[in-house]
């Protein structure tokens, strides 16, 4: 059985947890562990030291604007590790960090979990090298 590992961020927890929910209903035929991160920022690194462990991975979080360029530094440096981590190590990582101007669009987006685990699934699942 494949294993997959889920990353959450915790920061927002009541769209961590609709994220979570969303992700998992795709996932019945998996191995799957959860571990949780206290930000976006930390996914990259958590998924770093497990990329050996798992076949595919599902990252999970949420990136509010605020009033200052910290959210255009963080969301670029969170989504850039994460495509370096997929390209370096061939490993399909599913990609449902959402980036959002405020808490409402970010629930509004909140099933958007199911889409980065189907990614993840077709990456895993189907050979794209051909």
């Amino acid at each position: 059985m494949k294993k997959i590992l889920i990353v959450i961020a915790e920061y927002y927890p009541d769209i961590s947890a609709g994220l979570k929910n969303s992700a998992l209903k795709n996932l019945d035929n998996y191995k799957v562990d959860i571990i949780n991160a206290p930000g976006a920022f930390e996914i990259p690194i958590i998924i770093s030291k497990n990329i050996s462990k798992y076949d595919a991975f599902i990252a999970l979080g949420c990136i509010i604007k605020g009033e200052t360029p910290h959210f255009d530094l963080i969301s670029s440096s969170v989504m850039n590790g994460i495509m370096q981590l997929s390209i370096n190590h061939k490993k399909p990582i599913g990609n449902g960090i959402l980036t959002c101007l405020t808490k409402a669009q970010a629930l509004a987006r909140i099933n958007k979990g199911i889409e980065a685990s189907k990614a993840a699934i077709d990456l895993l699942e189907n050979d794209t090298s051909k």
